[in-house]
């Protein structure tokens, strides 16, 4: 059995197990073994390393030759194809411009038809004189035509059928593959067609029983109906048994890497208060029926004693902080400790602000004005006093912290908890995959703490399966009756009455007494995206692009706060500034003072993206616009509207009106769903690297498989790889699977946390 292969065949949920032993296939051959020097290059210019990876790139369409017809029963704009015999060659210079005109005549039993061919290049006419010969019999293909009341086909294509291929060979589809560089299709398919003949040695990656299970051809079968059609259908079933392997493999480390999570301990978050019911009576609104629903499903899934791993999502606004401080509260009144990681300073400490605010004497362990059952809440950043930093450090250590909220700060080796139970990671895309993963590490005693992530930026199911296929998905819907909601509108700012119109808007709602929020893209006019100042509070997020030629320079915070000073449309308002070069005390002065209501307008990058809340804000400009991305301008709307006065947001846009910058701001502007602009962003920007550290780019990961449209794909590959790795769990008796859950993860840390 040590030199054959051992397949694990479950035919159904009843059968018993069944171990096959097959006799190992031989290897497949170098791609420099079997592929002449100019096929060889063709192939590597489209990434194939191997025998495995060039088969599995797909033609990008086929050429379907148009349906049998005689000469005289065809009709101008049919698509037809024809076999006929060429009567005449002739050729001539062409009138108008450089080059020849091919002109030749070709006929079956029903009358003639002219093949006109426009030929920039003498050579040109000689490679088509060398097929097209008087007698030749050929099957030619392509769009009817007249000319002078005669039918015509103007550059059709042609295959020679003497001493060729068959009528029915001819008229199968033909693929076309993608090109690099001076490559032509006929290198490309010859190429294809040898690599073709190798498939059988190729080590599948799907178990059999699994393919069978899902009605899928085996591999070497499904490689040549997709590059060796003989119809359509053909190349369709072939494409869906790769669709379905993409899926497999990526669920397969999912599912490997919960197994793995099954076999390390962690706390059982089990106590019900009292901490979490002294919250409830003391918060100021009562939870929507989704939000219970989901706090119960959160409680069920921490009181394990295994690490749990749940995504919580939501849309701006859904009340995810709540929830969350909910479960980190069980974790307290379980007798540990819980973290919640943010992505900036500014963020951090509204987090701790809120969470301070809403615990009151619930915070105040060891202090007169705190309740005996009270735990202590500590705020870690990487700027804080050196006295401070130490406090909260020994806190953290000895336990007296109950609650740590703090930035990659809590990720360095100085921080040690006494019994971290749980982690809450808020904007989990803000955050690499190390990051992560260290805080996991952070158990006591062998232990992991579970973990939540949350982000605004919702995902449909069918994406989030296939991007966090090892995270529990839980989601809020609702919104909290007690939001106004906002509205979003595009400003062509080349339009004079438009941009005059924003500002005396924002002005408007300052004088009714509310406040307003302007976000650039810069904090320095026409500063490059990467510049020293971009750091935590540079607007270089997802969607900031750098400028881009022949557009007007990004607009920089420091500038724009001095124009608005001098615009008399909005004359006597207090302005302030917020961004990620100022001192830690100035960055905190202007939240204070704008939540405060001591400023009217606060001029900042997008360092207020996420957590900033202040009720009072209803109205926001976003200048450059177009230089943000989808969840980023959505999640900087959802800071105003969040109180009782409804929202208004501009984005303000250079780009011209009908240009497909607007056009894409336009559609944002129109969409409140989050969950729609989710799927726009996808369709976009791509899902990003599914199991690696990549944050975008969906076909630099996948190939054929749409996590949007194959939700049926994601949730059966599912469901087969938990089988499969539940039964063997290494996957030594799926030598091909295992190879390719190695080659996915080749460039990221097998113990990459989740993505």
């Amino acid at each position: 059995m040590s030199e054959g292969r051992i397949d694990l065949v479950f035919p159904s949920d009843d059968e018993p197990l069944v171990v096959q032993d097959r006799p190992a296939a031989p290897a497949p051959p170098p791609l420099d073994a079997i592929l002449s020097g100019k096929e060889l290059t063709a192939v590597r210019a489209l990434g194939a390393v191997d025998l495995d990876g060039l088969l599995r790139i797909a033609p990008r369409r086929y050429v379907v030759p148009g349906p049998l017809a005689r000469i005289a029963d065809i009709s101008a704009g049919e698509e037809i194809s024809a076999v006929v015999t060429v009567r005449d060659v002739r050729d001539r210079p062409m009138r108008a411009r450089r080059g020849s005109l091919l002109l030749v005549t070709v006929e079956d039993s029903s009358g003639p038809l002219t093949l006109t061919f426009f030929l920039a290049r003498g050579h040109l006419v000689e490679y088509h004189r060398r097929f097209l010969r008087p007698g030749v019999r050929i099957l030619v293909s392509g769009t009817a035509g007249e000319h002078r009341g005669e039918p015509q086909i103007v550059h059709p294509d042609y295959v020679v059928l003497d001493d060729g291929p068959t009528i029915d060979e001819a008229m199968r589809p033909v693929p076309v593959y993608p090109l690099r560089g001076k490559t032509t299709q006929k290198t490309m398919r010859a190429a294809f067609a040898t690599a073709l003949e190798h498939a059988d040695v190729l080590t599948p990656v799907v178990p059999e029983t699994v393919l069978r299970s899902q009605g899928l051809p085996p591999l070497a079968e499904a490689l040549r109906l997709l590059h060796a059609p003989r119809e359509e259908a053909d190349a369709q079933r072939g494409l869906a048994h790769l669709r379905f392997e993409e899926a497999f493999v990526l669920q397969a480390i999912f599912a490997q890497r919960r197994a793995a999570d099954d076999l390390t301990p962690a706390p059982a978050l089990t106590a019900a208060g009292p901490l979490q019911i002294r919250l409830r009576e003391r918060l100021p609104f009562t939870l929507t029926a989704g939000q219970e629903q989901v706090t119960e499903q959160i409680a069920e899934r921490i009181a394990r004693d295994r690490p749990t791993s749940v995504l919580l999502q939501g849309d701006v606004g859904s009340g995810k902080t709540v929830l969350a401080l909910l479960a980190m509260l069980r974790a307290v009144d379980s007798g540990h400790q819980a973290a919640l990681l943010a992505p900036t300073e500014v963020l951090a400490e509204q987090h701790h602000r809120t969470i301070t605010e809403l615990l009151g004497e619930l915070g105040r362990a060891g202090r007169l004005d705190g309740v005996p059952e009270a735990t202590s809440v500590r705020l870690l950043t990487g700027s804080q006093r050196t006295a401070d930093r130490r406090r909260t450090l020994l806190d953290v250590v000895s336990g007296e912290a109950g609650l740590v909220i703090g930035t990659h700060a809590l990720l360095t080796e100085g921080v040690e908890f006494s019994s971290l139970g749980l982690v809450v990671i808020d904007e989990q895309h803000r955050f690499g995959v190390d990051h992560r993963r260290a805080l996991r590490r952070r158990g006591a005693d062998g232990s992991s703490p579970h973990v939540i992530v949350m982000t605004a930026t919702p995902i449909p199911r069918s994406a989030a399966l296939a991007i966090v296929g090892d995270l529990d998905v839980l989601t809020l819907t609702e919104m909290p009756a007690r939001r106004a909601g906002t509205e979003s509108f595009l400003v062509p700012e080349c339009l004079p009455a438009w941009e005059d119109r924003m500002w005396r808007r924002v002005a408007e709602e300052v004088r009714a007494g509310r406040q307003a929020f302007v976000v650039c893209p810069r904090i320095i006019d026409g500063e490059a995206a990467d510049g020293a100042g971009q750091g935590a509070g540079g607007a270089g997020g997802e969607g900031a692009g750098g400028q881009t030629e022949g557009a007007d320079p990004p607009r920089g915070v420091e500038q724009t706060l001095e124009r608005l000073a001098a615009d008399p449309r909005l004359a006597g308002l207090r302005l302030g500034m917020l961004h990620g070069r100022m001192s830690t005390e100035d960055k905190q002065e202007a939240m204070r003072a704008m939540s405060a209501g001591e400023l009217d307008v606060l001029v900042a990058t997008t360092v207020i993206e996420v957590g900033v809340d202040v009720p009072n804000a209803s109205a926001m400009v976003i200048c450059d616009a177009e230089r943000f991305g989808i969840s980023q301008l959505h999640q900087l709307r959802g800071r105003v509207g969040r109180g009782e006065h409804p929202g208004i947001v501009f984005l303000a846009t250079t780009a011209p009106p009908e240009s497909e910058a607007a056009e894409h701001l336009r559609a944002i502007a129109a969409t409140r769903d989050g969950f729609e602009l989710a799927r726009l962003d996808l369709e976009r920007r791509g899902v990003g690297d599914l199991v690696g550290t990549r944050q975008s780019g969906l076909h630099a990961t996948l190939r054929h498989l749409d996590v949007l449209a194959d939700t049926d794909v994601v949730d059966a590959a599912r469901q087969q790889a938990a089988r499969v790795v539940e039964h063997d769990p290494d996957l030594d008796a799926h030598p091909g699977l295992a190879r390719a859950v190695a080659d996915r993860l080749r460039d990221a840390d097998p113990d990459v946390e989740r993505t």
